[in-house]
């Protein structure tokens, strides 16, 4: 969320992002430009398991209590670029 905060006040950023996109491996790409912006160490497996981890953590959470898991998994990588997305269409 913090990259998201920093992407909507900064269009260079936003444009960074958006290339890594057009890489020969653009979750790669983009977990290396997070890197370099000092996000930690993230990586394409975490990437691609952080939707899962989240819904599986909030299932545990109930202790039972029957909540129903949501419908599919969410993808934090598609949903990222996605706000993205919606910031550039808005002007922001």
């Amino acid at each position: 969320m913090e990259l998201q905060r920093r992407a909507e006040a900064d269009a260079q950023l936003r444009r960074e992002l958006f290339e890594t996109k057009n890489s020969p491996e653009p979750i790669k790409a983009f977990c290396d430009k997070c890197n370099e912006l000092g996000y930690g160490k993230i990586t394409p497996y975490a990437l691609a398991t952080a939707g899962e981890e989240f819904c599986a953590a909030m299932l545990r959470s109930v202790n039972g209590g029957g909540v129903d898991a949501p419908d599919g998994w969410d993808d934090f990588y598609e949903m990222f670029f996605s706000a993205l997305e919606e910031m550039e269409k808005h002007g922001k």
